[in-house]
């Protein structure tokens, strides 16, 4: 399985603006912050969708998003949760990006993908780990996993174009499913 070391430096600075941001995000209720580190997940595989590069960035998103968690059971939830979004999210883009422009399906996928990584995450800690967090699943996923896939589906409007654009003029490919 080769790699191409420009794409795996390119891919850890998204892992690492997205560490940052995740770090510096308020906990909003019992917490729990918005995943603002998804959104650099999904530009990584948007713009490199290929497994191999899926398969690191999940897992390294998934460890740097359990060690900078403040909820109770985010870690062992992070972990979970993050690999089979990764997935989950390629596999959209490989089932959609024949049928529509990427500038069109990234903040809709993006959407989709934060609600699949919050329902995984919410699951997880609730019904698998029992943590108690004083609100149930529905109230949890309108309070934190909606604005999180908002300020993520603007997050991918905005820079996912300019991203394309940068690439197309790089020496770094951008690498078809």
């Amino acid at each position: 399985m080769k790699m191409d070391t420009r794409v795996l430096i390119l891919l850890s600075l998204f892992i690492g603006i997205g560490t940052v941001l995740h770090l510096v995000m308020p906990g909003v209720l019992f917490g729990m912050k918005p995943d603002l580190q998804l959104a650099m997940m999904f530009l990584g595989i948007l713009l490199f969708p290929r497994a191999k590069y899926v398969l690191v960035l999940a897992v390294a998103t998934g460890l740097l998003t359990a060690l900078t968690t403040t909820m109770p059971g985010g870690q062992i939830s992070n972990i979970i949760d993050k690999p089979i979004t990764a997935f989950a999210f390629f596999g959209l883009y490989v089932l959609f990006s024949k049928m529509t422009k990427n500038a069109v399906l990234a903040p809709i996928m993006t959407a989709l993908g934060t609600m699949i990584s919050g329902a995984i995450f919410l699951s997880v800690a609730l019904f698998i780990l029992g943590v108690e967090l004083g609100a149930g699943f529905g109230a949890l996923f309108a309070t934190v996993v909606i604005p999180a896939t908002i300020a993520n589906s603007i997050i991918i409007l905005v820079v996912y174009p300019i991203l394309q654009a940068i690439m197309k003029r790089s020496t770094i490919s951008l690498q078809k499913a």
